[in-house]
């Protein structure tokens, strides 16, 4: 790894600090408000992509892999300690070609359809709406439906909300019940189609947004279960798919999806997830970090047509795109993840704290064996699971969940980096250069009353002094974790499991209101103060 002297020369012109000049940095925490973050946006995506349903999620009851019901039990176990609060499926670019009716009844007798969008896989759809919405029960979480705008029909929609939400009496909830589900299922969140503006179907903003009004007419409330309809989205800058919908179709609308990738682009090479150099590693944090201006020019928007924020709206696909690992099935996405994806997500969830006034969930993709996921398995007997780095920054912010934000003002020195990549994927100023700040920090007051703070790092060589002016917080004892490694490339495999993994934090210390953390280089630490 290097730094360049461009990058050098570039930062000296600019009166700005590279990463070997970073030594401090001061936080202070302002008076917090009423804002909460919601659970939601620690939500997760299983798509029917590669192995992460069949081999990561469901192995089926017959499988020498231990299982309930099918289901993997250290993945089971692993969802379970994350606290997942939603679970977005079956798609993805693959719900609107996903057709229900042939994912219920006896497995034996459902048929096979080949994935088009995915590698061309052979899919038997022996994990279907029963096989999902138990899943979210098992786990304890919201399930959240892609709905088949694409390829399907509105009538196919509404059928498979009325088998999943109906009491009884409808023709759905007998043939449910004839499946062997006597109750209806709890189910809030439906999307109306995903990405239709490209692979769900190539969509005029303004042609979808009559799509929406249409079909959000016959997807109906049953029985005491109230739908939250989620319009399908913008990709990243497409500020005019957000503007056509807030006016064309507006309150009928409960939210409206934002897909998000820190990704160089979407012909050629993406570059690996784990050999990289100096500058594609800070390249990467100032693309992931640019998701906060993205956001803000969303919102302003939404707020222009809905200044009382009613509507929501929710990052439902969000996280780093490499190249599939050699060796791996073309077409199914798997990908390794480094600690440099983990302070990615670090980044990306700061960000979101601070909008959750409009952001109300965020879905990573994905949370099995795809892209920036939380664990990965193999499928041979008896298998085995490796939690990610990922998967760890995920468990050390579990306090954030339903907290509520503390703003803070944060001093720290920054870098420029160049965006040196295909220029078709972001909207880069200055000549291509990005400011990254150093450090990235965000706090809250948790649900039992600690205040939790997450720093981060991102500097390759160099520690950092943190000192934090608690403000009115009376706080006599600090506690944390942290996760960092020898190198951002670091990461856990079969054969190194915990290579990255958070250990308890020990150089933090509080006096007379304020806090000093010594914060390592390429690190990140979450710590509880009581």
């Amino acid at each position: 790894m290097r730094t360049t002297v461009k990058h050098l020369l570039l930062a000296i012109s600019l009166g700005l600090s590279m990463p070997a000049l970073a030594q401090e940095a001061t936080v202070t925490l302002l008076p917090a408000g009423t804002q909460k973050i919601a659970k939601e946006i620690y939500g997760q995506f299983a798509e029917h992509l590669g192995t992460c349903i069949y081999g990561g999620l469901w192995v089926g009851p017959e499988s020498s892999i231990a299982n309930t019901d099918g289901y993997r039990n250290d993945v089971l176990q692993a969802l379970k300690d994350l606290k997942v609060p939603v679970l977005r499926w079956p798609g993805g670019c693959f719900a609107d070609e996903y057709h229900w009716m042939d994912g219920i009844g006896p497995r034996s007798k459902r048929p096979s359809m080949k994935n088009n969008n995915w590698g061309g896989t052979i899919e038997d759809n022996s994990f279907g709406t029963h096989e999902f919405l138990n899943l979210c029960e098992l786990i304890g979480c919201e399930p959240y439906i892609s709905g088949n705008v694409g390829s399907g029909t509105v009538e196919e929609l509404a059928k498979w909300v009325e088998y999943m939400t109906s009491e009884d009496g409808t023709p759905m909830a007998n043939l449910r019940k004839a499946n062997g589900r006597d109750k209806p299922w709890k189910v809030k969140y439906l999307g109306v189609g995903n990405e239709s503006w490209g692979c769900g179907g190539n969509m005029r903003p303004e042609y979808y947004g009559d799509l929406f009004r249409r079909y959000s007419v016959y997807c109906r409330n049953y029985d005491g279960n109230k739908l939250y309809k989620i319009a399908s989205g913008a990709s990243d800058y497409d500020y005019n798919w957000t503007k056509v919908l807030m006016e064309n179709v507006g309150n009928l609308m409960d939210a409206v999806s934002l897909h998000y990738y820190t990704c160089s682009g979407w012909t050629g090479s993406k570059g690996s997830a784990t050999k990289f150099d100096n500058d594609q590693y800070y390249w990467t944090l100032g693309k992931c970090l640019e998701i906060e201006d993205v956001i803000k020019k969303h919102c302003a928007i939404m707020d222009d047509k809905d200044p009382r924020k009613h509507i929501g709206l929710l990052v439902d696909e969000w996280g780093t795109w490499w190249d599939e690992e050699p060796g791996t099935i073309s077409g199914h996405l798997y990908q390794q993840n480094a600690l440099r994806d983990a302070l990615v997500a670090a980044l990306s969830l700061n960000v979101f704290h601070k909008y959750t006034d409009r952001v109300r969930m965020a879905n990573i993709a994905q949370v099995v064996n795809v892209l920036q996921s939380m664990i990965l398995t193999d499928t041979k007997g008896p298998g085995h699971m490796v939690l990610t780095p990922t998967y760890h920054v995920f468990e050390m912010y579990k306090p954030f969940q339903e907290a509520t934000y503390i703003p803070l003002d944060l001093q720290c020195q920054k870098m420029r980096v160049r965006h040196e990549m295909n220029k078709d994927m972001d909207e880069t100023k200055d000549d291509g250069y990005r400011t990254l700040p150093l450090i990235s920090a965000s706090a809250a007051r948790t649900t039992s009353g600690s205040t939790v703070l997450s720093l981060a790092n991102v500097s390759i060589d160099k520690a950092s002094t943190v000192n934090v002016n608690l403000g009115d917080l009376q706080a006599k004892d600090v506690s944390g974790r942290i996760l960092t490694s020898k190198s951002v490339a670091d990461y856990n495999d079969f054969e190194h499991t915990d290579r990255v993994k958070p250990v308890p934090f020990k150089d933090a210390k509080l006096k007379k209101g304020q806090l000093t953390v010594k914060l390592p280089a390429k690190s990140i630490v979450v710590l509880e103060l009581k």
